[in-house]
């Protein structure tokens, strides 16, 4: 069969709308809320209710960081074919989109939070509908543990018609906007990976508080936060998937979470690298340097050169990311391929955007362009969701066949 590499089209519509989103009205207030951390933008509200109506009339699916949702629904030509392009794909290339103009804002809209992805990649239909509207993050890392998520401490212990949740989460994106958090917590330590399990938590729930709101490098629009639990008591059903522990799927459960959102963030790579690209190539011609596609690098200026190696260097991001989300669409398993577009994705967009620093010397270094603060933005897209060290080991794994007690 021919493999296509552009945009599947029943798709470029969504990707379009994302893009005049990003540059008509993300783009433009980026730098004010680059400086004022912290504070939540208004703006966002407006953006947030035109993406629920066009989901609401099935004109939109994934137009922002909406969960991905595992829709076994296919049209007819695609169930002829065998190939279906849905929600994943939509959603990596709404995000990419999106990003082009701020990933802080992206991370910010509401109800399109990382948590909402674990809900529709774990939850029951039932608590997918329950859920349905819920703006959701998620709560993993905690101070003693870091990228092995299967080292939790958070303590999940059943008391009547209710879990009582203990521990401490950092790191926890729209921490303090969201409507609830998702926290990974264990049920029973002694039983290692098999027992973490995930719990849907309402905000203003007795005994869950945010602690603080840390200051960082960049994506200053999102809010970070601490959240401590104390004896914080969470209904049976808002466990996400079954309660049951099995030791011989260990992981599996929670694991398909990152699945699905490592993708998500290839995307939001991919997208923030694309506005660096853009810009320093209208930079660079500006100041007369010309790009020539149809010439060999090798006899092109020193600033074409790395300028065409950052382009490539983003085409192959940006294929591992479709990759990864085509193969989520068609049901095929794809945590290797997910570390991979994560992995890459995150590491490129890190380069590539200190680099365009570098290439546009004073220009993009000074606050009077946004190539800083796509830098500063950038490097957490290596760093969250896994590292990138965490997403090589992965991919060592599973390319030599090795559990992870065997290769650490």
């Amino acid at each position: 069969m021919p493999i296509s590499l552009d945009d599947p089209e029943k798709l470029t519509s969504l990707r379009d709308q994302a893009h005049q989103v990003a540059m008509n009205m993300l783009r433009p207030i980026s730098r004010k809320y680059d400086r004022s951390e912290h504070e939540y933008p208004q703006e966002l509200d407006l953006l947030a209710a035109m993406i629920d109506g066009l989901s609401e009339s099935g004109a939109s699916n994934g137009a922002g960081a909406a969960g991905v949702k595992r829709d076994d629904r296919e049209d007819d030509a695609a169930a002829a074919q065998g190939v279906r392009n849905g929600t994943n794909l939509a959603s990596v290339l709404g995000i990419a989109a999106m990003c082009w103009g701020d990933v802080g804002l992206l991370l910010s809209l509401p109800r399109q939070g990382l948590g909402n992805s674990a809900i529709a990649s774990v939850g029951s239909p039932e608590q997918q509908e329950r859920f349905a509207g819920v703006w959701a993050s998620m709560a993993i890392t905690e101070p003693d543990t870091g990228s092995d998520s299967a080292r939790i401490r958070t303590t999940a212990v059943l008391d009547g018609d209710a879990y009582v949740l203990n521990g401490e989460k950092i790191f926890v994106t729209s921490g303090e906007r969201s409507d609830a958090v998702v926290v990974w917590a264990t049920l029973d330590r002694d039983l290692g990976r098999a027992a973490i399990k995930s719990f849907v938590v309402p905000k203003g729930t007795p005994g869950m508080t945010v602690e603080r709101l840390e200051h960082k490098l960049g994506i200053k629009a999102s809010d970070t936060a601490t959240v401590r639990l104390e004896n914080c008591r969470v209904p049976v059903e808002n466990l996400l998937g079954s309660p049951d522990i099995d030791t011989s799927q260990g992981f599996a459960g929670a694991m398909a979470t990152f699945d699905n959102t490592r993708p998500l963030v290839a995307a939001m790579a991919v997208g923030c690298a694309q506005a660096a690209l853009d810009l320093t190539r209208d930079l660079l011609e500006q100041a007369g340097v010309t790009i020539d596609y149809d010439r060999p690098a090798v006899v092109q200026s020193a600033a074409a050169t790395k300028f065409l190696q950052m382009e490539a260097d983003w085409e192959a991001a940006r294929l591992l990311m479709l990759q990864a989300a085509w193969m989520a669409d068609n049901r095929r398993a794809n945590a290797m391929e997910a570390s991979m577009a994560k992995a890459k994705a995150g590491r490129m967009a890190s380069d590539v955007t200190l680099s365009c620093v570098e290439l546009c010397g004073s220009v993009g270094y000074s606050e009077g362009e946004l190539l800083e603060k796509w830098a500063r933005d950038s490097k957490i897209l290596d760093i969250f969701e896994g590292t990138q060290q965490i997403q090589q080991l992965i991919v060592a794994r599973r390319v030599l066949g090795l559990s992870s007690a065997e290769l650490k």
